[in-house]
């Protein structure tokens, strides 16, 4: 009973300037990635509550010639039903449809999708998540098929297919020389279901209202 997520948060979708002003006139098109490699599954996803991380990784794609002009979009979100990969009942979940993957392959000879390196990493980021992507989205489908089978053969079914998917990840080198933690270390959101998005919002820069307050007073 306390795998819903309550309350609301903040998201940064790092993007091209022309999608940040799309989705600020028309929030209704949610865009979906659904590259093989995505960490998290198919879906929209957002950095948690990190606009200066949702900004560098947009940079990176301006410099690489990806996008035209590094722009960011804040999102308030509610994740409601959530796979939340900081929960161990969900990466047992998740482990299970791994096993159930890697036993279909072994049937016909297949090899499963790896995680790589986004060429030379000198930390084993493995920022391609071939593997990941394609456990996740196995995890789904078999939700998807048994919620599916449960309605039509009885009506009704206990089980509920995920609106979005919270993952903490790892990256970068270690932050000082010795540090148990990464430099770039961040949780990630996946939103499968749009409807957990309850809006889009610029980013507004910090007031001193304190000073602010003295100087109407002084005034």
């Amino acid at each position: 009973m306390y795998n819903v997520r309550p309350g609301l948060l903040i998201g940064f979708h790092g993007c091209d300037k022309s999608r940040q002003q799309r989705l600020l006139l028309n929030p209704s098109i949610i865009p979906v990635s659904k590259e093989p490699f995505d960490w998290l599954g198919h879906g929209m996803y957002f950095w948690e509550n990190n606009y200066d991380r949702a900004f560098q990784w947009a940079k990176e794609k301006e410099v690489k010639g990806k996008i035209e002009e590094a722009a960011v979009i804040g999102a308030v979100i509610d994740l409601s039903y959530c796979c939340d990969l900081i929960d161990f009942e969900f990466i047992k979940m998740v482990a299970t449809s791994y096993n159930i993957m890697k036993s279909e392959h072994d049937a016909i000879g297949k090899t499963i999708p790896v995680n790589k390196d986004l060429g030379p990493n000198e930390f084993g980021d493995k920022l391609m998540r071939f593997l990941d992507c394609a456990t996740i989205e196995l995890m789904h489908d078999e939700i998807r098929k048994t919620v599916r089978s449960d309605i039509n053969n009885y009506g009704y079914t206990k089980y509920r297919q995920f609106d979005s998917i919270r993952g903490l990840f790892q990256e970068g080198g270690p932050a000082y020389d010795g540090a148990g933690f990464r430099s770039k270390s961040h949780i990630q959101i996946c939103i499968r279901n749009p409807n957990c998005i309850k809006g889009f919002f610029l980013k507004r820069e910090e007031i001193d209202f304190i000073a602010m307050d003295m100087l109407k007073k002084a005034v």
